[in-house]
Order: structure tokens, then sequence, then C-alpha cells
């Protein structure tokens, strides 16, 4: 799909990955971008630098993990910027926390990275099912695909992010829309970084598997992703081979896995042993 003359929603995109998909697509022309975010001032202040490249922004809060504001923000997309084309359902959070995560941290990361997406597109895709046309682009991670040590709500909710973008390629492509599942590694943003700082061992994971790439890198490889309608949008080629690995034998994987969870905690308890 071409961005030019389409009408674009970003979730999320108040930081990061999501901001940086803003101002890039900004550059291919398209009718116009909301600009999502649960930090109202944020999704502002990108909106304005949509605006400042000649197209038309707006920023607009909303909590995506609840389906009535989730609804709210599309009537206002499409009454901003007229029927939706193209939404980026980018929003994302992580937990550091293993197995005993709090219950409310559980509900959370499925909140914002399952049921986001499925909000979004119970709001969307009729109308745009009705057009014949639209692309779907989910923000997931290569955590979907690979697994992470030390985080298990986000571990588990990006495998099923990846998974209902799974289904609703292979349910909607007959009716002329288009999925994609956007799976980094390890990207410079406010939801990594802390935790490679900290010698956490889920970031030391990451840190480990893979560069860390900017979010206007990951920018460039999605409008290459959308021109192309690829499911996989891989920004680091390395994740195909990990993921052909980790297919053809589990057990070798989690073997290997396992072994550098123990290695990456060991690190993390000394790391916090270090700064007291």
């Amino acid at each position: 799909m071409r961005i030019e003359g389409k009408s674009v929603l970003i979730t999320g995109a108040g930081h990061g990955i999501g901001a940086a998909l803003a101002l890039r697509l900004a550059a291919e022309k398209p009718r116009g971008i909301v600009v999502s975010d649960i930090d109202e001032p944020a999704a502002k202040e990108v909106a304005e630098l949509v605006c400042q490249q000649g197209v038309p922004g707006v920023g607009v809060r909303a909590d995506v993990s609840s389906a009535d504001e989730v609804t709210e923000l599309i009537a206002t997309t499409e009454r901003e910027i007229g029927p939706l084309d193209v939404i980026c359902s980018n929003a994302g959070i992580s937990t550091a926390k293993g197995l005993f995560a709090t219950p409310a941290d559980w509900e959370r990361a499925w909140g914002v990275n399952v049921a986001a997406h499925i909000h979004l597109a119970q709001a969307a895709l009729p109308g745009m099912v009705r057009r014949k046309e639209g692309y779907f682009l989910i923000t997931a991670s290569a955590v979907g695909l690979l697994g992470l040590q030390g985080d298990a709500p986000y571990s588990v909710s990006k495998h099923a992010a990846v998974g209902f973008a799974e289904w609703l390629a292979f349910t909607y492509r007959p009716r002329g829309i288009r999925v994609s599942a956007l799976c980094p590694l390890g990207v410079r943003t406010g939801l990594l970084m802390p935790a490679v700082e900290s010698g956490h061992a889920a970031g030391a994971a990451i840190a480990d598997a893979g560069r860390i790439m900017e979010p206007a890198e990951v920018a460039e490889v999605v409008v290459q992703g959308f021109a192309d309608e690829r499911f996989l949008i891989l920004p680091h080629p390395e994740v195909a081979e990990m993921h052909a690995r980790k297919v053809a034998d589990p057990d070798a994987w989690i073997a290997e896995q396992a072994a550098a969870g123990s290695r990456h905690s060991r690190q993390s308890r000394q790391s916090l042993r270090d700064r007291r």
C-alpha cells in the first residue's frame, strides 16, 4: 500500500516507535494523521511536528485498553481526517516482572498489548470491509516470535498479539484488508532502555540478541513493509533466522534460552549488588 493520500491513525505515538512512525509517514504525504497516546501533551507535540511537514495532524488522548475510548478515538479520527485507511496499533507496555507479577500487572499488559488491538479492529474493520480496502499494522515484538526471559506478562501478551495479527491477516485478506505484524528486537525507547541500563534480565536478553536500533530506523523499515505488504515486518533481519531455529528444534531453543536466562539473572543480581 502507498500511504500518499491515505488517512492514518497511530496509537502509542507520543514517544518511541509510534512518534517515529508519525514523522516518517508524514513524509509520504497522507491525507492526515491522528496521533494518539495516553500522554496527551506528547501526542499533541508529535501532531504539531506532523503539521510542520505540511500534513494535517491531530493529537488525541486515548487509553486504548478501553473499548469505549477506542470507539470514540475512531469516531474522532474519521471526523477529523475522513474514512480510515491505515491503522498503526502501536501502544505497548512492559512490566519487568515474572510469574508472580500482580494481577493488575497481568491485566494491564493484556489490556494494552492485546485487547487494544482487538478494540481497534472491532471499531475500524467494518468500515474498511465496506470500502474493500485498508491496512492494519500491529506492533508486536520479536518477543512474540521468540519469547523473553524476565518479563512474563510482556512475553505472553506479545505472543498473543502476533497470533491475533495472523488471524486477522488470513481472515480479512479476501475482504481487501492487509495486515502486518511489526516485530523488532531492541529499539532505543523508554520501554526498553531503563531495563537495559539497570541490568534487568529482560533488558540484558534483548541487548544481547541484536543491535539496539533507533526508532527512526524501524519506521523506515515499516514504510517498505507497507509497500511490499509483508505480514512479518522484521527490522532486525536476524529474527527470521532465530525464529526458524526455534521452529525447527523447539527443545534446543528452550535449552538455549534457559541457559541464557540463568546467565542474565546472575548478571542482573551482580548489577544490583554493584549499585549498593
